[in-house]
């Protein structure tokens, strides 16, 4: 009596390979929205820095050049610092090794969400510093431009009188930000400024960055 073989053939069928083909898909769907996900937060996280970044290098800027500003003594019957609106003009002191104290006039403002510093040459001729001043007040210097932070929304100043031991919205104590003679402290009622006080709100940020920065400290 002969023996039959009996085969049996191993395989997949058609609904196998469907449902098979169905969970791979959906777990390529999943992994597809998560990896999605991740790489927009890190876009987000990224932007968030950098805007971060932009902020701090401003303020640390910011510090450097209000604690080496020009004292009364150094530059007498002078402004030497004027806060309007979202501009800020200031006179500070370069030391170079081997060398007299330089002045040098710094500009920062804030156009179209954007602010930047400007800073002239150092000198200590005057006349020229002077012409320095007048033109960084009046917006019309050429001094070169550096961007500092981008998608500023909002830029608010105050300064610190000790006469009147109080802060003053930047700008109430300048009649005429353009008057004939801004650098001659002739105009009466301009009280002394030891402080100063920025308010920088970045887009996409639910609170604003402050910081208070002691004028002269240096």
């Amino acid at each position: 009596m002969r023996l039959r073989k009996v085969h049996s053939n191993a395989g997949f069928t058609l609904i196998e390979l469907l449902v098979a083909i169905t969970v791979l898909a959906i777990i390529a769907v999943m992994g597809w929205r998560g990896l999605d996900s991740i790489i927009r937060a890190r876009v987000s996280l990224n932007q968030d820095l950098e805007r971060s970044r932009g902020a701090q290098i401003s303020f640390v800027q910011l510090e450097n050049d209000c604690a080496h500003l020009v004292s009364e003594a150094m530059l007498p019957r002078r402004e030497s610092i004027r806060a309007y609106e979202q501009d800020l003009t200031l006179i500070r002191t370069v030391y170079e090794d081997g060398q007299a104290t330089m002045l040098q006039v710094v500009a920062y403002r804030l156009r179209n969400g954007v602010f930047t510093r400007r800073e002239s040459l150092p000198t200590r001729d005057l006349a020229m510093l002077d012409s320095f001043w007048l033109r960084a007040i009046g917006n019309t210097d050429d001094m070169p431009e550096v961007v500092l932070q981008k998608d500023v929304i909002a830029f608010q100043m105050r300064t610190w009188n000790p006469n009147e031991n109080t802060w003053r919205v930047a700008g109430t104590d300048v009649a005429n930000p353009q008057q004939a003679n801004p650098l001659t402290k002739t105009t009466k009622g301009v009280p002394e400024k030891t402080g100063l006080e920025v308010t920088m709100q970045l887009k996409g940020q639910e609170f604003p960055l402050l910081k208070i920065f002691l004028l002269g400290a240096a």
